[in-house]
Order: C-alpha cells, then structure tokens, then sequence
C-alpha cells in the first residue's frame, strides 16, 4: 500500500509488529492517534517509554513490579511457603483475578521446548530450585499449560525439588488438555487451584 506520509507509514509498520495487529489494524490505530490532540499522544508515548523503562521484575518471584519487589511478595499476609509456578506474568494476573490463592508465585518465562530452542537453562528453573534450597517452602503448585511443553517441564521441575521432600501438586485437570492458563475462565481456575491434587497422581510418576 502506498502511504501519503512516511512519518503515518512509520507509524504503522511498527503497530503492525505487535502481536496479533495486521496492516488494517495499524493503520487504524494511526490514524486515530493523527485525529487526537498532541497532549493525549504525548502521554501515550510517555506511558510507553515509562513502561520499558521503569517496570523492573520482581527479585522473588521474577513476576513485574514497579520496584524491586511486587505487592505479593510484599504482602505479609501471603503464605510464602506455598508457591505456584507459571509460565507467565499473564498466568499471574488471572489466578490473582480469581481471588482463591493465598500464596505466593515463581514466574518461569516460559516452558521448555526443544522444538524452539528453549531448554531448562534458559527459563527460571535454577532459580525456583534455589528458592526451595533457601526458603521454607512446604508446597509447590505446578501451574503450567497442559501443553506437551507444559508438561515436560513439570516433570523436569518435580525432579529438580525431589530431593528437598517439598510437596508437588498440579492444578486439577478442570484445565482442559492443550489450555493456556491466561485463557482459562476464572470459576474453572479457582476450583483447579482449590481442588489440585499431587503431582504425582495426576502424572503417573
């Protein structure tokens, strides 16, 4: 397509490389900002420069804060010595919504994956397993996709912490098979949450 500007072309190849925006999409979005007045689209772009650089994560849980440390793990009232393990700040965001888990998290970055290049080494693995070695923690809640990476990487973490005789446990399969955790609906999760069940009866192993 043939754009009359550079500057509005500009614009819309770099929307256009934000997931799940295509060229129509992008091109709306700028030409909505070319309609706002320049104080509304200073204070996007403030809040987007703000976003990179003032948003850290977390020292604990690896989860995003605006300080070294987030609202859970500086929440007295959380059970730390129950964590539940997720791939992503996303995973975070909808069990908290669910409002049924009193512990804190241990954000991953990912799931191992062979296929695309992502081993143990390259996700939070080492670090869950120090935090089990330094702190009192009595149960673990593998809260992964039930995904084949999902589950590759519960395995790998169950024999990462066995020798530190801590409690695995994995949401219920309320979970449908081959479900993201983000896209599961809040009741469903609650209840996978509430009703987890040992890791070891879920897996066989």
């Amino acid at each position: 397509m043939n754009y009359p500007s550079v500057h509005l072309e500009s614009v819309i190849n770099e929307f256009a490389k934000l997931p799940g925006v295509g060229s129509r999409t992008a091109l709306r979005f700028a030409l909505h900002l070319l309609s706002e007045d320049q104080t509304q689209v200073n204070q996007l772009a403030q809040s987007i420069i703000n976003l990179k650089s003032e948003v850290k994560l977390c020292r604990h849980c690896y989860s995003v804060s605006d300080s070294d440390e987030c609202e859970v793990c500086r929440d007295t009232r959380r059970n730390r010595s129950l964590i539940c393990v997720v791939e992503n700040i996303r995973d975070v965001m909808a069990i908290e919504d669910t409002d049924s888990f009193n512990g804190v998290y241990h954000v991953l970055g990912g799931v191992i994956s062979p296929v695309d290049g992502i081993g143990a080494g390259d996700i939070r693995i080492k670090e869950l397993v120090e935090r089990v070695a330094k702190e009192d923690i009595k149960e673990i809640i593998l809260a992964l996709p039930t995904t084949m990476e999902g589950d590759t990487t519960c395995f790998y973490i169950n024999k990462s912490v066995k020798d530190f005789g801590v409690k695995v446990s994995a949401l219920s399969r309320g979970v449908s098979i081959g479900d993201n955790i983000e896209y599961t609906d809040g009741i469903t999760l609650a209840r996978s949450i509430t009703n987890r069940m040992p890791f070891d009866a879920i897996y066989g192993r």
